[in-house]
């Protein structure tokens, strides 16, 4: 088994989806303090900032579906398990994969918990 170089992982796609989660994280709570900060309006109502949090949440949503998908062919293809101890170039590889696999399901469960508050939420209060 080769490892296949166009699919090559390393750091950057490992911590690619624990970023865009940290990234919509403070873009959302940026967005509804910015918006709630004048705190003139206690009612006020958060419907431009709910749509565009809703609209980088799906942005979001995409990359790291997008991450997922990718680690999961990439892991799937060659032969998936679990257990990568060896010292080789492949199972360095398949460690990888399976480790972007996992943050991913988590960065993606992290900003469905993230946006919860956007959809519970309507007004300052």
């Amino acid at each position: 088994m080769s490892v296949d170089k166009r699919t090559y992982d390393d750091l950057w796609t490992l911590i690619a989806a624990p970023l865009v989660w940290a990234l919509h994280f403070l873009f959302s709570y940026t967005v509804a303090a910015y918006a709630c900060a004048p705190q003139s309006w206690l009612f006020k109502d958060l419907a431009t900032a709910r749509i565009a949090i809703g609209v980088v949440t799906l942005l979001s949503l995409l990359a790291i579906a997008y991450g997922f998908r990718r680690a999961w062919r990439d892991w799937s293809a060659g032969g998936g398990g679990h257990r990568h101890d060896r010292d080789t170039p492949e199972d360095r590889e398949r460690f990888l994969e399976f480790s972007t696999l996992l943050l991913a399901a988590l960065s993606f469960v992290g900003v469905i918990f993230d946006v919860l508050p956007v959809i519970m939420i309507a007004d300052c209060r």
